[in-house]
């Protein structure tokens, strides 16, 4: 049997060419010609699915694209920071009497000429970011190596003896550059200068890197690096409701770069003339690479957890449970309390919307740390966290710092680009606030802003975005930790919990199976879904009437707050529904804890 003429892996654009020359002379060039996908799309679905090829894909990291060669298949993983709108390019255009496409890659092979027919697709861009708060435990996998390898070539090798200094400075920048154009004919009056420019600047003195930093900002120009890696994603045949901001995707594409063409313009303005007017898009991949997508999936936070180390059974899940919340005990002085609060906090996640309520969230104030008591407890439960969730922040929260931060994302209009602020990120991510330090001053229109935007967040689980005329609400899962010595006056949490430690713990090693194994179980155990059986219904009821009756100022947020406590405590043991068993439990942690308030 003879083998499939062409390589999905290290050869994708060839298997792109020839399905679509086969659907044209097949006899169905009206439909392709108008953008239809031809069958490429399925091609590579069956090599990453039914054929295993997703396994042979190299992870696009700061790490690898040192190795990986151009126009090869590679996986990008990462957060969708801004979405840039559409993009015009020439899909398709005759050569003689033979159809041809530019589709999934940044240029034509051949000359276009301009009188030649052509058609003109559409595509959209997303630029995309590593994870913010990306834990450093999540390994990135390097697989397939060694077909990649090839990591110097003429081209880097030459640059790299004509001035190692400016190498070792800009790291990648000189590995990579390319036609910032893209889908300008390769002999556009645009190409032709790109060219010329490049022979004329070889020819005299290495590249200079920092033109772009220069012409458009250093913002819109991010170095490669371990916490900034970014990359801009071109979708092709997905609906746009399949993807929105800040969701956590991984990209199988095309990696596109032409290293005989770089970025020479004298005039920023000349970006506006070709078919997208955004200054990012035309940013050589040194800086943005690219990667033209023929596949996605959201993912999940088991997505970025290594094998499970054994089977979540549920005598398993009982013991796993006892071990973590042993290990918080001693991370947080012997105070079991406090760490029964913390699995149910960790455990928490918004599931459901009712107006402007997010139901399932957990926001947590531990009370009574001073600055002393947060420099061994509050790191080491800062640690505990890092070690266990794959997205954590921590956030310092000071009156200088609230009057200079950028919390909440804001659209630049000039650049037609959204500054990512603080406050955007993925679902599920982590957020410790660290009040200790807070001395009293004034807060100036940011700081006030910045403690409204703050507060909004932990209320309503919505992050405000800034687009100068008008304000959005961007709905958002964080689970949301504020360390200070009294209960927080501008961060009105869902618990407050007076912290009392007893001791200080030195050991706190913990095996590198165990620590997977409670990742595992809390992103396992979060997911689970949950119901309330009718008989529960009924005695939740009746307690909740009992408790009106003693204390007249409880509210309808209390007894949200103890049927989100009830569901937590529940998963927590493996369990879907909640038991009288579990709901004692939540009533006894709520006395203890209403014990420590101050009264």
């Amino acid at each position: 049997m003879v083998g499939l003429p062409y390589d999905c892996l290290l050869n994708p654009l060839g298997a792109v060419r020839l399905t679509f020359e086969k659907a044209v002379s097949s006899g169905s060039a009206a439909a392709v010609l108008d953008g239809k996908d031809w069958g490429a799309t399925e091609l590579f679905r069956q090599f990453l699915l039914d054929e295993d090829g997703l396994s042979k894909v190299p992870l696009l990291d700061q790490s690898t694209i040192k190795w990986v060669k151009p126009n090869t298949l590679v996986r990008f993983r990462g957060m969708i920071q801004d979405m840039l709108g559409n993009e015009y390019y020439v899909g398709a255009y005759k050569d003689g009497d033979t159809w041809k496409t530019n589709k999934f890659a940044d240029a034509s092979r051949s000359p276009i000429d301009s009188s030649s027919d052509m058609k003109i697709w559409e595509r959209r861009l997303l630029y995309c970011v590593p994870v913010p708060g990306q834990s450093s435990w999540i390994e990135s996998p390097q697989a397939m190596k060694n077909l990649f390898t090839d990591t110097v070539s003429p081209h880097r090798e030459k640059r790299h003896r004509e001035d190692p200094a400016t190498f070792s400075d800009v790291e990648m920048a000189v590995h990579y550059s390319s036609d910032p154009s893209h889908d300008a004919p390769e002999d556009s009056p645009n190409s032709k200068k790109m060219r010329n420019d490049e022979l004329a600047a070889s020819s005299s003195s290495p590249p200079k890197i920092a033109t772009e930093e220069t012409a458009f900002g250093s913002s819109l120009c991010p170095d490669i690096g371990k916490n900034n890696f970014p990359c801009l994603v071109k979708i092709y045949d997905s609906p746009e409701s399949e993807l929105k901001l800040n969701d956590v995707v991984e990209f199988v594409g095309i990696f596109t770069f032409d290293p005989d063409l770089a970025l020479a313009r004298d005039d920023p303005d000349e970006i506006t003339n070709d078919f997208c007017e955004d200054a990012l898009v035309y940013l050589p991949p040194s800086k943005v690479p690219r990667l033209h997508c023929v596949a996605h999936r959201k993912l999940l936070v088991n997505d970025f957890l290594p094998g499970l180390p054994f089977e979540l059974t549920p005598s398993a899940v009982k013991e796993v449970r006892e071990a973590l919340i042993g290990h918080f005990t001693a991370v947080l002085g012997n105070d079991r309390v406090a760490a029964e609060y913390m699995l149910l906090h960790l455990l928490s996640r918004v599931h459901a919307r009712i107006d402007s309520l997010a139901v399932g969230k957990l926001s947590l104030n531990l009370t009574c740390f001073n600055k002393e008591s947060t420099s061994v407890f509050g790191n080491q439960l800062k640690h505990a966290i890092e070690t266990l969730l794959p997205f954590t922040q921590s956030l310092p929260l000071t009156v200088d710092y609230l009057n200079t931060a950028t919390l909440a994302p804001r659209k630049d209009y000039k650049t037609n680009r959204l500054v990512p602020g603080i406050l955007q990120l993925a679902d599920g991510s982590h957020l410790t606030i660290d009040e200790t330090s807070l001395q009293t001053g004034t807060l100036n229109s940011t700081g006030c802003e910045n403690a409204r935007i703050l507060k909004t967040v932990m209320e309503s689980q919505k992050v405000e975005y800034d687009f100068t005329y008008y304000k959005m609400e961007m709905a958002s899962d964080i689970q949301l930790l504020i360390l200070s010595e009294a209960k927080s006056n501008i961060l009105p949490a869902d618990l407050v919990l007076p912290f009392c430690p007893s001791s200080v713990n030195s050991n706190l090693e913990v095996s590198e199976e165990m620590r997977k194994a409670w990742r595992w179980y809390l992103a396992t155990m979060k997911s689970l879904p949950h119901t309330i059986e009718p008989q529960m219904q009924k005695v939740l009821e009746d307690d909740l009437v009992a408790a009106r009756q003693s204390d007249r100022s409880l509210g309808s947020e209390d007894f949200s707050r103890w049927l989100t406590m009830g569901r937590l405590m529940s998963v927590s043991f493996g369990e879907r529904c909640l038991s009288k068993q579990h709901w004692e439990m939540v009533k006894e942690l709520e006395r203890l804890r209403k014990e420590r308030l101050p009264r």
